[in-house]
């Protein structure tokens, strides 16, 4: 079932009731692009640890745009031993749906755009036609508006109008708007702030028997709509207005109340290297993602307490040794032919029906079902590991437990997946190079350095290094002694790289955290430090008491003028002090305010 806009509420129970029926779920995302700067191979390289992999994926992947979205129920029928799927295609595009709605701003990635485009993606239903959306925090933020214009407008607690003994206090109206006010039935007001006026005068005047609402044209123009009416009529006009209010609600957080809606089932969620898709649903659809991967585990199992990979399933025992490609299309055929069984699947009535022979790849809904194809036929290959062997394995059945929220991590080879409700693996790599060489360096050049220690693996981290991978691990020591005097290249090991590199994190960390205040610290003790010098040259060694030549004179007499003196060298010198301190104050502001 395809589901833009226009047919989005009038669905939505339809898709309510297919979760709810479920089994489990199978979904899929097709996005705007991958990645906003890296290559794909630096994007996920092949050392990468758990951290590094979702840093990566938060910083370059996330301003990209799921404007797809597939959903493919399934649910076992036991008369027919067969199951029966739902299929459907979300088309997705954040449409402010008013003036104070957010406005979303999203990058395309040009091959994955020409790529969608060959693939016969049809990008008008996204732009003209695609279902708006809200995350938490901004459905929150618009109740929040809704609530407060309707107290504004009307008085806390009164639905219709702001009464005298409500308490509540009057906007005083400005000189330049008592005209406005005065003419308010003969001209439309153009400003929020001239509404809000009628609005208190119109109900300070007339608290009861006029209902007031402000009310747009097809062309975005506003009025304001004042009826007269009695307490009845208005009580039932103010409810139809609310009524109103939470429908524009609704349709604002749109295609979000789907996600919570299988959010709230608990159903097992399947999908295919569904790493991006988790993270860009949670993105766009709950809240931003957090920066630490401990507490994006903790979100993640918070919207989908059961997650499944396929691809991760096909690359792990027992299936490991009998899966050659684990990439979707290839993976559907394959878990066709023996030992695998293709499942006995069949659509529901009004529903779309697959044909996995035209290959409909790309198409959000399509891959979701063929991921959900892919689950049946690995779920049933391990009962056959029972005793008796079992035609049909649920998806609650215990069997697929140990395959429960964990994300294949592409092209990471020791560590296979990104463990969503626990700790990850952590290999010692101590076979590992980190190698830092010329910007004009290939990885033939790398090949060529290390040809003595037969078979290497190479990960590029960007133009100038890169991982290195012995066969052996005692082959390490020997390299590291060789290009101990290399002038073109440096090598460290793993370990040495990551010490280093958890130094500097967290020295930045540090840094950010105490950083202000040892910042300020230091430009304190500097500023008085150049005060003390300054006043120092200013004021020189003097003293108070007069000098040997002015003893030799008669002292009542000169003792008065040296007085004198010296008070006058005092106060010039304690202005000069304060100019000083008022000196050091403002600086000290400039560095609070611009450090």
């Amino acid at each position: 079932m395809e589901i833009t806009r226009q047919n989005f509420k009038e669905s939505l129970s339809t898709v309510y009731s297919a979760v709810e029926e479920a089994d489990f779920l199978a979904i899929d995302g097709e996005f705007s692009g991958i990645s906003d700067g890296p290559s794909v191979s630096a994007l996920t390289n092949g050392m990468d640890t758990p951290e590094e992999r979702y840093g990566k994926l938060r910083k370059h992947s996330m301003d990209f745009l799921l404007f797809q979205f597939g959903l493919c129920t399934f649910r076992y029928d036991q008369t027919q031993a067969k199951y029966l799927t739902k299929s459907f295609n979300f088309y997705i595009f954040p449409k402010p749906f008013s003036r104070t709605s957010p406005d979303i701003k999203f990058i395309c990635q040009s091959s994955s755009i020409d790529f969608l485009a060959s693939q016969g993606f049809d990008f008008n239903k996204v732009f003209r036609s695609g279902i708006p959306y809200l995350n938490q925090e901004e459905e929150s933020q618009l109740r929040e508006q809704y609530e407060e214009k309707r107290n504004q407008m009307n008085g806390s607690g009164t639905p219709s109008y702001i009464s005298p003994s409500s308490g509540k206090a009057a906007v005083n109206v400005p000189d330049e708007h008592k005209d406005f006010i005065s003419r308010v039935f003969s001209v439309y007001p153009s400003l929020r702030f001239q509404r809000k006026l009628i609005y208190q005068t119109l109900n300070w005047k007339f608290p009861k028997g006029l209902h007031i609402e402000t009310v747009e044209t097809e062309k975005k123009e506003r009025f304001i709509q004042v009826s007269k009416v009695d307490e009845e009529e208005r009580r039932r006009m103010e409810q139809q207005k609310q009524e109103r209010e939470q429908e524009e609600l609704n349709d604002a957080v749109g295609f979000s109340r789907v996600v919570h809606a299988i959010s709230k089932s608990g159903k097992l969620v399947v999908g295919h290297n569904m790493l991006l898709d988790v993270m860009h649903t949670i993105h766009q659809f709950y809240c931003p993602l957090p920066e630490e991967l401990e507490d994006f585990k903790e979100v993640t199992m918070c919207v989908f307490p059961r997650l499944l990979d396929t691809k991760l399933m096909a690359s792990t025992q027992p299936f490991k040794d009998l899966i050659t490609n684990t990439s979707l299309a290839e993976l559907e055929k394959q878990l066709k032919e023996k030992p695998f069984k293709a499942p006995k699947v069949d659509c529901c009535e009004g529903f779309q029906c697959y044909d996995t022979a035209s290959e409909q790849l790309h198409e959000a809904g399509y891959d979701a079902y063929i991921t959900g194809l892919c689950f049946i036929s690995m779920a049933n290959y391990l009962g056959t590991f029972l005793t008796p062997p079992k035609p049909h394995i649920s998806a609650r059945s215990k069997l697929i437990e140990p395959f429960y929220n964990k994300l294949f991590l592409m092209r990471v080879i020791d560590i296979p997946y990104l463990n969503i409700s626990g700790p990850d693996l952590q290999p010692k790599r101590d076979h590992v190079l980190y190698v830092t060489f010329p910007k004009e360096w290939k990885t033939s050049d790398l090949y060529q350095l290390f040809s003595a220690f037969g078979n290497i693996q190479v990960s590029w981290i960007d133009d100038t290094s890169a991982f290195v991978s012995l066969s052996q691990v005692e082959q390490v020591q020997i390299a590291m002694n060789t290009s101990q005097y290399a002038e073109s290249y440096r090598i460290q090991t793993y370990a040495e790289y990551m010490q280093s590199k958890h130094k500097h994190t967290h020295t930045n960390r540090k840094w950010g955290e105490d950083g202000w205040l040892c910042q300020c610290l230091f430009f304190v003790f500097i500023y008085l430090f150049i005060c003390m010098f300054v006043y120092r040259s200013v004021t020189g060694k003097r003293s108070i008491s007069p000098t040997q030549e002015d003893q030799s004179s008669d002292f009542s007499g000169v003792a008065d003028s040296n007085w004198s003196h010296y008070s006058k060298k005092i106060k010039t010198d304690g202005k000069r002090l304060c100019i000083l301190v008022y000196l050091f104050i403002y600086l000290f502001y400039l560095n609070v305010l611009y450090f």
